[in-house]
Protein backbone atom coordinates (compact mmCIF):
# COMPACT_ATOMS: atom_id res chain seq x y z
CA UNK A 1 0.00 0.00 0.00
CA UNK A 2 1.28 3.09 -1.15
CA UNK A 3 1.72 5.69 1.95
CA UNK A 4 1.31 9.44 1.29
CA UNK A 5 1.58 10.13 4.53
CA UNK A 6 5.68 11.73 5.88
CA UNK A 7 7.16 9.62 7.68
CA UNK A 8 7.46 10.82 11.14
CA UNK A 9 3.90 10.63 10.64
CA UNK A 10 4.14 7.01 10.52
CA UNK A 11 6.02 5.97 12.91
CA UNK A 12 4.10 7.90 16.16
CA UNK A 13 0.72 8.23 17.39
CA UNK A 14 -0.59 11.24 19.04
CA UNK A 15 1.31 12.41 22.66
CA UNK A 16 -2.06 11.87 25.61
CA UNK A 17 -2.68 15.20 27.14
CA UNK A 18 -5.58 16.62 29.00
CA UNK A 19 -7.13 20.18 28.40
CA UNK A 20 -10.16 22.15 28.77
CA UNK A 21 -10.85 23.98 25.97
CA UNK A 22 -11.90 27.58 25.95
CA UNK A 23 -14.00 27.81 22.79
CA UNK A 24 -17.51 26.79 21.67
CA UNK A 25 -18.61 24.74 18.43
CA UNK A 26 -21.09 26.06 15.85
CA UNK A 27 -21.96 24.80 12.70
CA UNK A 28 -20.66 26.84 9.30
CA UNK A 29 -21.51 25.44 6.64
CA UNK A 30 -22.04 21.99 7.27
CA UNK A 31 -19.19 21.08 9.52
CA UNK A 32 -18.47 21.70 13.25
CA UNK A 33 -16.98 24.45 13.90
CA UNK A 34 -14.55 25.20 17.18
CA UNK A 35 -14.53 28.74 17.66
CA UNK A 36 -12.50 30.38 20.49
CA UNK A 37 -11.32 33.98 20.73
CA UNK A 38 -12.93 37.24 20.49
CA UNK A 39 -16.13 37.09 18.27
CA UNK A 40 -15.97 40.48 17.81
CA UNK A 41 -12.90 40.38 16.51
CA UNK A 42 -11.33 42.48 13.01
CA UNK A 43 -9.16 39.64 12.48
CA UNK A 44 -10.21 35.55 11.58
CA UNK A 45 -7.57 32.85 11.69
CA UNK A 46 -8.99 29.39 10.41
CA UNK A 47 -6.62 26.68 11.47
CA UNK A 48 -6.82 23.31 9.84
CA UNK A 49 -5.35 20.75 12.20
CA UNK A 50 -3.15 17.21 11.85
CA UNK A 51 -4.53 13.82 11.20
CA UNK A 52 -5.55 13.05 14.24
CA UNK A 53 -8.11 15.83 14.91
CA UNK A 54 -9.03 18.41 17.24
CA UNK A 55 -6.66 16.95 19.97
CA UNK A 56 -6.07 18.45 23.36
CA UNK A 57 -2.85 20.20 22.23
CA UNK A 58 -4.27 21.42 18.72
CA UNK A 59 -7.27 22.99 21.33
CA UNK A 60 -5.05 24.66 23.39
CA UNK A 61 -3.20 25.88 20.17
CA UNK A 62 -5.90 28.10 18.88
CA UNK A 63 -6.91 29.07 21.99
CA UNK A 64 -3.10 30.41 22.55
CA UNK A 65 -3.48 31.68 18.73
CA UNK A 66 -6.54 33.44 19.45
CA UNK A 67 -5.35 34.56 23.36
CA UNK A 68 -1.58 36.09 21.43
CA UNK A 69 -3.57 38.08 18.48
CA UNK A 70 -6.69 38.90 20.27
CA UNK A 71 -8.00 37.29 16.77
CA UNK A 72 -11.22 35.06 16.30
CA UNK A 73 -9.68 31.22 15.78
CA UNK A 74 -11.71 28.41 13.24
CA UNK A 75 -11.17 25.38 13.31
CA UNK A 76 -13.43 23.68 11.44
CA UNK A 77 -13.82 19.32 11.38
CA UNK A 78 -12.97 18.69 7.86
CA UNK A 79 -12.62 14.88 8.92
CA UNK A 80 -16.61 14.84 10.16
CA UNK A 81 -15.80 13.31 13.06
CA UNK A 82 -13.87 10.74 11.49
CA UNK A 83 -9.77 11.13 12.26
CA UNK A 84 -7.52 9.05 11.97
CA UNK A 85 -7.31 6.71 14.48
CA UNK A 86 -4.87 6.08 16.62
CA UNK A 87 -4.69 2.49 16.98
CA UNK A 88 -3.05 2.59 13.58
CA UNK A 89 0.40 4.07 14.65
CA UNK A 90 2.92 3.07 14.15
CA UNK A 91 1.90 2.15 10.81
CA UNK A 92 4.81 0.12 9.80
CA UNK A 93 3.90 -3.60 10.95
CA UNK A 94 0.35 -2.79 10.33
CA UNK A 95 -1.51 -6.06 10.23
CA UNK A 96 -3.51 -7.15 6.78
CA UNK A 97 -6.62 -5.24 8.75
CA UNK A 98 -4.66 -2.50 9.95
CA UNK A 99 -3.41 -1.67 6.63
CA UNK A 100 -7.11 -2.16 5.17
CA UNK A 101 -8.25 0.09 7.38
CA UNK A 102 -5.87 2.64 6.79
CA UNK A 103 -5.75 2.53 3.22
CA UNK A 104 -9.97 3.40 3.63
CA UNK A 105 -9.55 6.11 5.72
CA UNK A 106 -6.60 7.77 3.52
CA UNK A 107 -8.77 7.27 0.44
CA UNK A 108 -11.76 8.51 2.33
CA UNK A 109 -10.38 11.31 4.35
CA UNK A 110 -7.31 12.71 2.69
CA UNK A 111 -8.29 14.96 0.27
CA UNK A 112 -6.52 18.12 0.45
CA UNK A 113 -7.88 19.99 -2.21
CA UNK A 114 -11.30 18.93 -0.86
CA UNK A 115 -10.25 20.18 2.56
CA UNK A 116 -9.40 23.70 0.88
CA UNK A 117 -12.62 24.24 -0.61
CA UNK A 118 -14.22 23.20 2.58
CA UNK A 119 -12.08 25.60 4.73
CA UNK A 120 -13.40 28.02 1.90
CA UNK A 121 -16.80 27.42 2.55
CA UNK A 122 -16.45 28.20 6.15
CA UNK A 123 -14.73 31.10 5.38
CA UNK A 124 -17.50 32.62 3.62
CA UNK A 125 -19.94 31.24 5.99
CA UNK A 126 -18.61 32.83 8.65
CA UNK A 127 -18.29 36.35 7.10
CA UNK A 128 -21.69 36.50 7.72
CA UNK A 129 -22.04 35.03 11.68
CA UNK A 130 -19.08 37.25 12.30
CA UNK A 131 -19.57 40.58 9.81
CA UNK A 132 -17.07 42.17 12.49
CA UNK A 133 -14.00 40.56 10.76
CA UNK A 134 -12.39 42.24 8.17
CA UNK A 135 -9.13 40.38 7.45
CA UNK A 136 -8.44 36.36 7.40
CA UNK A 137 -5.51 34.31 7.76
CA UNK A 138 -5.03 30.10 7.72
CA UNK A 139 -2.83 28.45 9.33
CA UNK A 140 -2.20 24.48 9.48
CA UNK A 141 -0.51 21.23 10.87
CA UNK A 142 1.07 19.08 8.75
CA UNK A 143 -2.12 17.83 7.27
CA UNK A 144 -3.41 21.29 7.59
CA UNK A 145 -0.42 22.79 6.12
CA UNK A 146 -0.46 21.37 3.42
CA UNK A 147 -4.44 22.84 2.73
CA UNK A 148 -3.18 26.34 3.77
CA UNK A 149 -0.22 25.85 1.46
CA UNK A 150 -2.71 25.07 -1.29
CA UNK A 151 -4.90 28.16 0.18
CA UNK A 152 -2.27 30.63 -0.31
CA UNK A 153 -1.93 29.93 -3.80
CA UNK A 154 -5.48 30.97 -4.38
CA UNK A 155 -6.90 34.62 -5.57
CA UNK A 156 -10.31 35.70 -5.05
CA UNK A 157 -8.53 38.16 -1.65
CA UNK A 158 -9.80 34.95 0.26
CA UNK A 159 -6.82 35.69 2.46
CA UNK A 160 -4.20 37.46 4.04
CA UNK A 161 -1.76 35.54 5.15
CA UNK A 162 -1.21 32.22 5.70
CA UNK A 163 1.07 29.78 7.25
CA UNK A 164 1.89 26.28 8.51
CA UNK A 165 4.16 24.08 11.47
CA UNK A 166 5.82 20.97 11.18
CA UNK A 167 4.41 20.87 7.25
CA UNK A 168 3.81 17.88 5.26
CA UNK A 169 4.15 16.55 1.82
CA UNK A 170 6.39 19.40 0.86
CA UNK A 171 6.01 20.38 -2.70
CA UNK A 172 8.02 23.60 -4.13
CA UNK A 173 5.13 24.40 -6.85
CA UNK A 174 2.66 25.37 -3.91
CA UNK A 175 5.40 27.98 -2.93
CA UNK A 176 6.23 29.39 -6.37
CA UNK A 177 2.61 29.50 -6.67
CA UNK A 178 1.16 31.65 -3.15
CA UNK A 179 -0.20 35.07 -3.33
CA UNK A 180 0.43 36.02 0.26
CA UNK A 181 3.02 36.06 2.92
CA UNK A 182 3.56 32.53 4.71
CA UNK A 183 4.87 31.43 8.02
CA UNK A 184 6.54 27.94 8.19
CA UNK A 185 8.08 26.36 10.92
CA UNK A 186 10.03 23.20 10.45
CA UNK A 187 10.62 20.34 12.67
CA UNK A 188 13.99 18.70 13.10
CA UNK A 189 16.07 17.59 10.30
CA UNK A 190 14.60 14.56 8.51
CA UNK A 191 11.00 15.02 9.75
CA UNK A 192 8.94 16.70 7.79
CA UNK A 193 10.52 15.35 4.70
CA UNK A 194 13.93 14.56 3.44
CA UNK A 195 16.52 16.99 4.64
CA UNK A 196 16.85 17.84 0.92
CA UNK A 197 13.12 18.48 0.22
CA UNK A 198 12.97 20.49 3.47
CA UNK A 199 16.37 22.62 2.22
CA UNK A 200 14.15 23.27 -1.29
CA UNK A 201 11.13 24.35 0.25
CA UNK A 202 12.95 26.62 2.62
CA UNK A 203 14.93 28.12 0.06
CA UNK A 204 11.72 28.30 -2.58
CA UNK A 205 9.86 30.53 0.41
CA UNK A 206 13.04 32.74 0.62
CA UNK A 207 12.61 33.34 -2.87
CA UNK A 208 9.02 33.86 -3.71
CA UNK A 209 8.47 36.96 -3.26
CA UNK A 210 6.70 37.61 -0.16
CA UNK A 211 7.95 38.94 3.67
CA UNK A 212 7.03 34.77 4.88
CA UNK A 213 8.71 33.91 7.71
CA UNK A 214 10.91 30.74 8.67
CA UNK A 215 11.99 29.06 11.27
CA UNK A 216 13.94 26.04 11.97
CA UNK A 217 12.65 24.07 15.35
CA UNK A 218 14.60 21.08 16.41
CA UNK A 219 11.60 19.40 17.49
CA UNK A 220 10.00 15.89 16.74
CA UNK A 221 7.27 16.44 13.85
CA UNK A 222 3.88 17.18 15.32
CA UNK A 223 5.37 19.50 18.23
CA UNK A 224 2.36 22.24 17.86
CA UNK A 225 0.19 19.73 17.51
CA UNK A 226 -1.39 16.26 18.77
CA UNK A 227 2.45 15.18 19.74
CA UNK A 228 3.14 18.06 21.79
CA UNK A 229 4.54 16.74 25.00
CA UNK A 230 3.40 19.73 26.91
CA UNK A 231 4.02 18.01 29.95
CA UNK A 232 7.84 18.49 29.30
CA UNK A 233 9.92 21.06 30.02
CA UNK A 234 11.23 21.37 26.29
CA UNK A 235 8.09 20.51 25.02
CA UNK A 236 5.86 23.73 26.71
CA UNK A 237 8.65 25.59 26.07
CA UNK A 238 8.95 25.07 22.20
CA UNK A 239 5.23 24.82 21.79
CA UNK A 240 4.87 28.28 22.94
CA UNK A 241 7.71 29.58 21.19
CA UNK A 242 6.19 28.38 18.15
CA UNK A 243 3.16 29.72 18.84
CA UNK A 244 4.32 33.25 19.56
CA UNK A 245 6.06 33.26 16.31
CA UNK A 246 2.66 32.53 14.31
CA UNK A 247 1.11 34.93 16.55
CA UNK A 248 3.97 37.96 15.95
CA UNK A 249 3.01 36.55 12.13
CA UNK A 250 -0.78 37.13 11.71
CA UNK A 251 -0.44 40.19 14.17
CA UNK A 252 1.63 41.81 11.77
CA UNK A 253 -0.47 40.59 8.13
CA UNK A 254 -3.70 40.96 9.82
CA UNK A 255 -3.53 44.40 11.24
Amino acid sequence: MSNPLPSACCSRTAIPSTYTPLGTTHTLSSLQVYATGSPTSTRAILFVYDVFGNTPQTLQGADTLAQLTNSLVLMPDVFEGEPLAQDLFPVEGLDDEGKARLGDWLKRKLDFVRAAEQVVEVRRDAEEKFPGVKRWGAFGLCFGGKVTALLAGRGEGLFEAAGTAHPGRLAVDEVKAMKIPYVCLFSKDGEDGTVEEVKEYDEALRKNGHENVIEHFGMQHGWMGARAKLEEEEGKKEFERGYKLVADFFEKRLS
